[in-house]
């Protein structure tokens, strides 16, 4: 008998051994879902992919030069190489009256340095594309889904762009502008500083947005409004004729505005990860985009240890009052754009010079 309440004594353990136990068997299963899930991510990760390499136009060769005495193999010298881990991206938001693109944007990112550059392209910017008759970049979208539906448009829109610039377009990402609305919502809204003051009436489109300049706390209706005005209705006369410019600079104006507001909402996005699955859902509603799954999960932990100090925005220069056959349009800078494109886009390890760029010029 004594022997039995001897065991029995023994098997007893204080609540607070038990306790630590029980901690320490969740400790172990959390340790072990943490590490699947890291597993999971690592295998379903994938690198992205880069666009073909351009071939740097060959230099004139002078008629005294002796042939024996060129590379045999020049073709390979022409290659641009690419820097390590750096990819471009086209960045547009369809037009839901037009059709066109109203904001288009060139992004790269350079992993390795944590470096991101950011340009806008005005959407009238000149171009001249062989085979097309359109002469207004925002056209070349269009134009394209018109002819090559249902996706011929952005990749009319991703090579016209390569072309101006002289550089490959890796991704796309196409936005439906309403994901400002979503997102902005999802994440309790955004401090932003207005930079004019907005005062836009549109009875036939039902739009109307009344801004005073400074610093707004905005919710999702409210950031969208603000980055799609470009004109002010309170001018003298009767709609249409009240409209003018609501940026000094005109549409150069809003792209500032419109990069700005980006980097408000990511940086908003980056400080709650937690809410990534409303992300997640939000994005595969409104954005379409030819980098799959596995590549976001690439550069997810990438873009979480981004410092948005190192995001450098611009817009290319140029001349908003030029014109090409009848038609208004941007005449780009060339020297200008040249300076941006090596300082915020440049994947590769040589400057982007001149021969490169296709930019065109308007009437004179």
């Amino acid at each position: 008998m004594a022997k039995r309440l001897l065991k029995q004594k023994k098997k007893k353990r204080s609540p607070l051994r038990r306790l630590g136990r029980g901690l320490y068997t969740l400790l172990v299963i959390l340790s072990a879902v943490i590490v699947l899930l890291w597993l999971g991510l690592k295998l379903a990760s994938r690198r992205p992919s880069t666009a073909e390499p351009l071939i740097r136009p060959a230099s004139p060769v002078a008629a005294t030069d002796d042939p024996a005495t060129l590379d045999v193999d020049e073709s390979k010298q022409n290659v641009l190489e690419r820097k390590d881990s750096t990819w471009t991206f086209l960045l547009a938001a369809e037009d839901q009256v037009s059709g066109s693109t109203d904001t288009i944007m060139v992004c790269t990112y350079d992993t390795v340095n944590q470096k991101i550059g950011l340009v806008s392209v005005p959407r009238d910017t000149l171009v001249q594309r062989e085979g097309w008759k359109y002469y207004k970049l925002n056209a070349s979208y269009s134009n394209g889904n018109a002819y090559y539906p249902p996706d011929g448009g952005i990749h009319e829109l991703m090579d016209t762009v390569s072309e101006v610039l002289g550089i490959p377009i890796d991704h796309y990402v196409l936005i439906d502008t309403k994901i400002f609305v979503e997102i902005v919502d999802a994440v309790d809204g955004v401090d932003f500083n207005v930079p004019v003051r907005m005062n836009y009436d549109a009875p036939d489109q039902d739009l109307h947005i009344h801004y005073e300049p400074g610093w707004q706390h905005l919710n999702g209706q409210q950031a969208l409004e603000v980055v799609r005005c470009r004109k002010n209705s309170d001018g003298p006369g009767e709609y249409p004729d009240n409209v003018y410019d609501a940026y000094p600079d005109a549409d150069i104006g809003r792209t500032r505005t419109q990069q700005e507001m980006m980097k408000a909402i990511a940086k908003k996005v980056l400080s709650k990860p937690q809410r990534v699955n409303s992300y997640m859902e939000i994005f595969s509603r409104c954005v379409k985009t030819d980098l799959e799954l596995g590549n976001l999960l690439w550069f997810a932990p990438l873009a979480l240890q981004f410092d948005f100090e190192d995001l450098t925005t611009a817009t290319l220069p140029g001349n908003g009052s030029a014109t090409y056959q009848g038609h208004s349009v941007y005449e780009l800078d060339r020297a200008g754009c040249l300076e941006i494109i090596n300082q915020c886009l440049n994947p590769y390890t040589t400057p982007v010079t001149e021969d490169m760029v296709r930019m065109i010029r308007g009437d004179r």
